[in-house]
């Protein structure tokens, strides 16, 4: 099934160069969807005219048509945008001269081609490998936009890159150097496959998907009972064990897993004290790869293929559940939970589990005001403390979203994208529909559905992505969305605390550290990362970072400060920190302050190796 949203018409590139359906996706849906959509949308249309999709603007309004392909001085759309125009568009607003340019440029942009049947979409073409296919059809895309990309980070950095995303942290000195030692054919994948089977794998991994799960912990003792009732041992497990990930994610929409090492998959719903729309919220992004808060009171408002009924199918297929005290088990009625919604206008609708793949759960609803008897024999064991009914509901969605549902396999590949590369194929990575265009179409298509040809095999996709000539890319001023460069990614609290203690020369995990980083910077994969005031007195006073950096026989403090040398000392405490040398300018600076603090040679290695600690370079993914 191709999930892709394809036009009646097709837009195509005239002599002006310039791609409509981009500048459609970039420039001209954004503004439309702030000045426009609101009365030219899905859930209003005045004067008939609809602007959310390329197809509706050509469509036209109930006088006729609003725009002339290429000719923007002809088009109504474009001419009602002007100061003196009347009547004027938006009312009571005038855009800016580079809001309307960008509107003339689309116009001027575009061709129609008519045709009756939607485009009939490219064979899938077949690749050997996850990463065979990324560097194939990136480099596509790059040569279709005239891009040029970045050259390759040095081994040093790819190292330190991928020790970041696959473990946690930064290598030590000597893991650095038996890479770069290695026979240079087989370096790359021989590390990859050796991060991937490490014990730290499982538990980056799990900082990872607890966050995207479950959110950050906001309240007192919230992460202690994560840990406590097996939350996180049964996501480590997950990955420990390369479980598929529609195993993992029948058990966590389900409750009641059948293998005991799994128990703590309840975990998921019972911390949402049976807030069932809480649920479905946060249940949406994991099946479907997008929210659907904005549906709750309405079709969504940009998303034609967001319906209100989807919302509330989905808190429908949750809302027989109940948190069972002492258990920390969900249970499940065999009957009730049948509820009405009601759309703007006062219609009452049945909510009927509906996914948004268009697949509707069979279920009889009881008739007219008539309600169901719940009974023992409605359930396996009417005499467990959990009964689970005969027919669960939770069950019955479960198995639909991860058997026959290849939405999942997209959201999941789309997030581990953006994970490991900063930004989705479609972007942003929770926000998977109609509205959002994926820059790489053909390849996430293949992504997705290799992904779940192979059984949904996390480690083979992560180990693809890592191998891949684009995640090895230097910065580079290109768009983000064509990855012709390495993009801006904030280290998370959790690699930010484990690099702490091992650039300070002691063992990476403790708790004690963790907690404060986390605390100080709770964002994951922010969109926009801006530092707080809160987070710079953190990292220039933290009592935290400070009790590493004391002395101690072995840490990297007395190590450097035992080296006579501060021409040595400083490419030592280059090395231990950022895993590369000074260079001229770096050398020069660092040595001048050390020779200014060499009476007190201890204070002032500390004091250098904080200021490292706590740039800018060191708290982004190299």
């Amino acid at each position: 099934m191709r999930l892709r949203i394809l036009l009646p018409v097709l837009l195509v590139s005239t002599s002006w160069g310039q791609d409509p359906a981009l500048l459609w996706s970039t420039k001209i849906q954004p503004l439309f969807d702030v000045q426009c959509t609101k009365c030219h949308g899905p859930l209003e249309q005045k004067g008939g005219l609809e602007l959310d999709t390329p197809a509706a603007v050509l469509k036209g309004n109930d006088d006729g048509a609003v725009l002339v392909p290429g000719k923007p001085e002809e088009s109504k759309i474009y001419l009602h945008l002007a100061a003196e125009a009347d009547p004027h568009m938006p009312p009571k607003k005038q855009l800016s001269d580079a809001e309307r340019a960008s509107v003339r440029e689309w116009i001027a942009a575009m061709t129609v081609v008519p045709t009756d049947a939607a485009p009939i979409p490219p064979p899938r073409r077949e690749f050997p490998s996850v990463t065979r296919a990324i560097d194939t059809l990136i480099a596509e895309g790059w040569a279709h936009r005239c891009v040029t990309p970045a050259p390759q980070v040095d081994e040093r950095t790819w190292c330190r890159r991928v020790y970041l995303d696959l473990v946690g942290r930064i290598p030590t000195r000597q893991e650095t150097e038996e890479f770069t030692a290695m026979p240079p054919d087989s370096k790359r994948e021989t590390l990859v496959d050796r991060l991937l089977t490490s014990e730290e794998y499982p538990v980056r991994m799990r900082e990872l998907w607890d966050v995207f799960l479950m959110g950050r912990t906001k309240r007192d003792g919230q992460e202690d009972r994560r840990k406590q009732n097996g939350w996180w041992s049964f996501l480590e497990n997950a990955f420990r064990k390369n479980r598929p990930w529609n195993e993992t994610v029948r058990d966590l929409l389900t409750g009641r897993p059948d293998d005991p090492e799994n128990i703590g998959a309840s975990w998921f719903l019972y911390e949402r004290k049976d807030a069932h729309q809480g649920i479905a919220e946060a249940v949406a992004p994991i099946v479907y790869g997008t929210k659907i808060d904005c549906a709750q009171c309405h079709d969504h408002p940009l998303a034609r293929e967001i319906k209100q009924a989807h919302y509330w199918g989905l808190v429908a297929a949750f809302n027989r559940g109940k948190n069972i005290e002492g258990t920390k088990s969900v249970g499940e009625s065999a009957v009730g939970g049948f509820i009405n919604f009601t759309n703007l206008k006062k219609e009452s609708q049945p909510a009927l589990v509906t996914l948004l793949t268009g697949k509707t759960l069979p279920e009889t609803w009881p008739a007219g005001d008539g309600k169901e008897q719940d009974a023992d024999d409605k359930y396996v064991d009417a005499t467990a403390k959990v009964r689970v009914p005969k027919y669960s509901r939770r069950a019955a969605f479960a198995d639909a979203a991860t058997q026959d549902n290849p939405l999942l396999a997209r959201a999941f590949v789309n997030r581990m994208w953006a994970t490991l590369l900063g930004r989705g194929i479609i972007h942003p990575a929770d926000e998977m529909n109609a509205r959002n265009a994926p820059s790489h179409p053909e390849l996430l298509d293949w992504l997705a559905q290799d992904f779940a040809a192979r059984h949904y095999d996390v480690r083979g996709f992560v180990k693809g992505i890592v191998l891949s000539r684009v995640y090895a890319l230097s910065a580079s001023a290109a768009a983000p969305e064509t990855f012709a460069g390495s993009l801006e990614r904030p280290l998370m609290a959790e690699q930010i605390a484990n690099s702490w203690r091992v650039a300070a020369g002691v063992p990476p995990n403790d708790d004690t550290l963790r907690r404060a980083v986390v605390a100080a910077m709770p964002d994951v994969l922010p969109r926009e990362y801006n530092a707080t005031f809160q987070q710079a007195q953190f990292f220039t006073n933290s009592p935290a970072l400070g009790a590493i950096l004391q002395p101690q026989p072995g840490n990297t403090v007395t190590r450097l400060a035992e080296i006579p040398d501060i021409t040595t000392r400083v490419r030592e405490a280059f090395l231990a920190v950022y895993g590369r040398l000074p260079d001229a300018d770096e050398s020069a600076q660092t040595a001048a302050y050390l020779n200014a603090g060499q009476p007190q040679i201890i204070e002032s290695t500390r004091d250098l190796l904080w200021a490292m600690m706590s740039s800018a370079e060191f708290f982004s993914m190299p």
